[in-house]
């Protein structure tokens, strides 16, 4: 038998052996990508989002050049393709002239340093420090900051910047664009999907799980929220802000009737699986109800809902202090 028999056969063995998920809502789809794997389209007027269906990218076209939206590594040289096509298209300039990162992360900067050393970088004073920490070519860091707010007017085109405290990441900002009914934010809701791994990766849990109610105080329409294949909507943020708030609700009820006390005689003297037991018994008795609920409503709710309940459970038991009883 060939190695690439061996191996073929091993591969077919092991995706029989995976689980099965439910097929994802034609609601949680974008549009189709095209030959080189992208898709661009406009958002409002000059404004415009480029997707790989995996991330998502924006840039808006000024007489002043070219503002970038973040530069996700996986859409990659497409994002320079989708200016250009743009360009080509309207008759404006192809060439970038400012990239505003919303974040310090490599997923969602990694293709920064494809563009000119002279394009201006702006972000967050904290996504500054981080990027000289981390040292990274791929992400030079950003020459501009701000604090708390900061207004830009580039090629007559406002751009509102605002850091409302650590949420996904100590530096995640919102970016505001009134003049196009459009706020991009992030990390925070993925629009038709339900969050991947411990809330999209969260490092401040009750800064994301105030993040939604921060971006729907701004007025508008269309939400770029950096994930899948499709814009959002201000639905589309209610709707991710009831699926937490019900991990949270079914968390807090959980944390109250689970009981600890058969994982802590089981285990003994090994207090480590006792606690894994009991928190993993938390956790699934507070996502049941959560998956029933949502399956069907946001893509892959049963895939990742139980570890996004296990990060919410974690906040409410340590941020919060839900069920910390002190010993008598």
């Amino acid at each position: 038998m060939s190695t690439s028999e061996i191996t073929t056969g091993a591969s077919a063995s092991s995706a029989d052996a995976l689980p099965d998920y439910a097929p994802v809502p034609r609601s949680a789809f974008g549009p189709a990508l095209n030959e080189q794997g992208y898709y661009v389209g406009r958002v409002e007027r000059n404004l415009y989002w480029v997707t790989d269906g995996t991330y998502q990218s924006a840039f808006l076209t000024t007489p002043d050049g070219v503002v970038l939206f973040d530069a996700p590594p996986t859409i990659g040289h497409n994002i320079q393709r989708a200016v250009d096509e743009i360009a080509a298209a309207n008759g404006v300039t192809n060439e970038v002239s400012h990239l505003i990162y919303s974040h310090h992360h490599a997923d969602h900067g990694g293709a920064s340093s494809l563009f000119d050393k002279n394009v201006t970088r702006i972000g967050h004073e904290e996504t500054r420090r981080l990027l000289l920490r981390d040292d990274d070519p791929a992400r030079p860091p950003n020459e501009e900051t701000f604090q708390d707010r900061r207004t830009l007017e580039i090629g007559g085109e406002r751009i509102d910047l605002a850091w409302h405290g650590p949420n996904h990441s100590p530096d995640n900002i919102l970016i505001h664009l009134p003049d196009h009914d459009t706020l991009m934010l992030i990390d925070i809701v993925n629009p038709g999907w339900a969050p991947i791994y411990h809330s999209n990766l969260t490092e401040d849990i009750p800064g994301y799980v105030e993040a939604p109610a921060n971006a729907l105080a701004y007025s508008w329409k269309h939400y770029i929220g950096g994930h899948n294949g499709r814009l959002g909507t201000r639905d589309d943020v209610t709707l991710h802000q009831q699926y937490i708030a019900d991990i949270a609700d079914n968390s807090r009820k959980a944390i109250e009737t689970v009981d600890p006390t058969p994982y802590f005689q089981k285990y003994g003297e090994n207090a480590w699986a006792a606690v894994r037991g009991y928190l993993d018994d938390v956790t699934a008795t507070a996502a049941a109800p959560v998956i029933e609920k949502y399956t069907g409503v946001l893509a892959a709710a049963d895939v990742f809902t139980e570890s996004t309940t296990f990060a919410v459970m974690q906040s409410i038991r340590l941020d919060l202090g839900y069920g910390s009883y002190v010993q008598p």
